[in-house]
């Protein structure tokens, strides 16, 4: 087929994961953010502010953006979304590109979702759900901090060759438009409408491009530009760019922007300053208070099938029944800092419930120990995203049985908002490698019926199963035999084993590192490719093709509710599979603050479930994953299982809190 616009789609490029530090400012000047809300009494958590973007706002914000653009000659395409990924307006000025294309391969060969053509308002959109999900009231993170933070090396560059890939490898193939999780666009006026969180149609982005917009200190959404064509990432960071891109969008954010303090600028990874924008005031050819309004600009506010009805809408308030996150009731969750997803009508569309999965399914009360659990340690924890320094660590949990049913999803009240469908793939991932019908399911998988007639099985996924195998030096993995974590497949999921190492092969889940790209990573693109397919089609023909379903994956279904995999696989950790006794039952899955404490929170939650009485428990450490070795030629290589911080907490001096356990 081909590779055109109605050929694939994407997947943009993302981040965060990482640790806290000082650093240099950046953008336009920012006063001072308000004084951090306190916690009420018997909460540990403040929970953010009502604050929402109104249709002013939005005009101002989309006029102040073209004006740069129009000073530059640059027509573009303008998104900008609520902190839950509701798409308040896309406006196309005229003359914008129509097309993005994605970026293509170094090799000169594309593989998987490399060098194909999108429409440009959808990357716009990606580029803005990114910047308003991956940012908080504690972190504000843009594309370009996403892009440093999935490629191959930490920090990408071609000085830091050898270095391990970036702390959230992977995260951009997440919000994915077929997620059974990501909420859809649905017309105004019924209930339900505007929850989140939304989907992006092309996952997250590593373009230049996008924004968070604050509102006194309260993240409420993001600003995507495309212009140029190109929808890529930053290979080099350690030069500085000139942008039009970004330029255009910092201009969108005067006085909508991010707290100087929380930028990522501000945060460091492993001794490395994290970037924000390469763009400061002093890029701006125009002066966005002089903008003028977003009628007298050449342009339109335009309709994009799937996420927009082509009118100016006000965005919803964070924590509001109608955005779809609000605080728990104490029937829900007994930790008052708790918050859950709501259906926009009060209904909890994920309340703690028994597995599905028969005789040693774990019950509504086993997961609710384990959930409580991990809260707990959260709360204790010390965040490593989070501004100021020693703020506490602010994550989403979730658990999954061995058919992908959700168990429960609980989060803290200013957790990222990217980390709930990452926490659900992170969970799904560790429990589907650790289960039997791994390698069956894989084998059997098929292409979409839109874009393959025949039912054969999908080569593109089931050779992955072989490559494995023979990896390992194992004809029977995948089928059950040792308890996997997120952070073991991704192990096996990089372009360099060991991590980074040059000259090494490949992971057996990844690409050669000639054919790598965030666009195409291994396994993790290959599973869900023709779901992207299927709904850029449907983008670009108005809704005439059919759009992906609410379920990635084209692999066997265990339930009517679809494959195991039904939000993709994550390939970075913070997930842990759950037993009862020697059988797997599920898997704990976290996500939103350092890749560490999240598996902390996951590992040590399940440990001290069982060690309060539950019978639910983490797999004996002779089945680990951190057992299995592997013959790298020369020497040895051991997978691992969990990586936890040391003084990760608040409240103890406790130096190595999960050794032993």
């Amino acid at each position: 087929m081909k590779r055109s616009v109605a050929w694939l789609a994407g997947a943009a490029l993302v981040l965060a994961s990482c640790g806290g530090g000082s650093g240099g400012g950046g953008g336009t000047a920012t006063p001072a953010p308000s004084p951090s809300p306190t916690p009420t009494p018997g909460t540990v958590f403040a929970v953010p502010a009502a604050e929402a973007l109104t249709t002013a706002d939005v005009g101002r914000i989309l006029a102040q953006a073209a004006e740069e653009a129009a000073a530059r000659s640059l027509p573009a395409t303008i998104a900008v979304t609520d902190r839950v990924g509701n798409v308040l307006a896309v406006y196309n000025m005229t003359g914008a590109r129509a097309q993005a294309r994605l970026r293509a391969s170094r090799s000169g060969t594309n593989t998987d979702l490399e060098g194909v053509d999108v429409p440009a308002a959808a990357a716009a959109i990606a580029k803005a759900i990114t910047g308003a999900y991956l940012s908080s009231a504690g972190n504000a993170f843009s594309t370009r901090t996403a892009s440093m933070i999935v490629q191959e090396h930490f920090p990408p560059s071609r000085g830091t060759v050898g270095l391990e890939s970036g702390p959230l490898f992977g995260v951009q193939f997440s919000q994915l438009p077929c997620s059974d999780l990501a909420s859809r666009f649905a017309a105004a006026g019924g209930p339900g409408a505007f929850i989140g969180p939304k989907r992006s149609p092309l996952g997250l982005a590593a373009d230049a491009g996008g924004f968070p917009l604050y509102k006194n200190g309260v993240v409420v959404g993001g600003i995507g530009v495309m212009a140029d064509g190109d929808y890529g990432f930053d290979a080099e960071v350690l030069d500085v760019d000139d942008d039009a891109e970004e330029i255009i969008a910092l201009a969108g954010t005067a006085g909508f922007e991010a707290p100087t303090e929380i930028r990522a600028d501000r945060v460091t990874v492993d001794g490395t300053t994290l970037r924000y924008a390469d763009a400061t005031a002093a890029s701006l050819r125009s002066t966005p208070a002089n903008a003028r309004a977003l009628a007298a600009l050449p342009g339109a506010v335009v309709p994009i099938t799937g996420y927009s009805a082509g009118a100016i809408i006000a965005g919803q308030a964070y924590g509001s029944e109608g955005s779809g996150v609000r605080p728990s009731t104490p029937a829900e969750f007994s930790n008052r800092d708790a918050f859950v997803l709501s259906d926009g009508a009060g209904a909890n569309r994920y309340p703690i419930r028994a597995g599905t999965d028969g005789a040693s399914a774990a019950t509504a009360a086993e997961v609710r120990a384990v959930l409580e659990q991990a809260f707990q340690v959260m709360s204790r924890a010390r965040g490593q995203i989070r501004r100021p320094l020693d703020s506490r660590a602010q994550v989403s949990i979730t658990m999954v049985d061995t058919n992908g049913e959700v168990l429960g999803l609980v989060r803290a009240p200013d957790a990222p908002i990217f980390g709930i469908d990452v926490a659900l793939q992170k969970a799904r991932t560790a429990m589907f490698f650790s289960s039997a019908f791994a390698a069956p399911d894989l084998l059997a998988a098929q292409r979409s019926p839109a874009l393959a007639a025949a039912g054969t099985a999908d080569p593109n996924v089931s050779a992955f199963v072989a490559r494995v195998r023979a990896f390992l030096n194992d004809p029977q993995a995948l089928t059950g035999r040792n308890a996997i974590t997120a952070r073991a497949i991704g192990n096996l999921a990089r372009p360099y084993f060991p991590d980074g190492e040059i000259g090494r092969p490949n992971g057996p889940l990844s690409r050669p590192i000639a054919s790598w790209s965030p666009l195409s990573t291994g396994l993790q693109s290959a599973l869900i490719f023709d779901n992207l397919a299927q709904h850029v089609g449907h983008v670009v023909s108005g809704g005439a093709s059919p759009d992906t379903p609410a379920r990635c994956t084209f692999l066997p279904s265990p339930t009517a509710s679809g494959p195991r995999l039904r939000n993709g696989i994550q390939i970075f950790p913070g997930a842990v599979p759950v037993y009862r006794g020697t059988t797997l039952v599920g898997a704990i899955g976290v996500s939103g603050d350092g890749i560490d404490q999240d598996d902390m929170v996951g590992f040590l939650g399940t440990h001290n479930a069982g060690a309060a009485g539950s019978a639910l428990r983490n797999a004996d450490p002779a089945i680990r994953s951190d057992q299995i070795v592997i013959d790298v030629n020369p020497g040895a290589a051991r997978l691992r299982y969990v990586g936890c911080p040391f003084a990760p907490f608040l409240d103890t001096t406790d130096q190595n809190a999960c050794n032993g356990k």
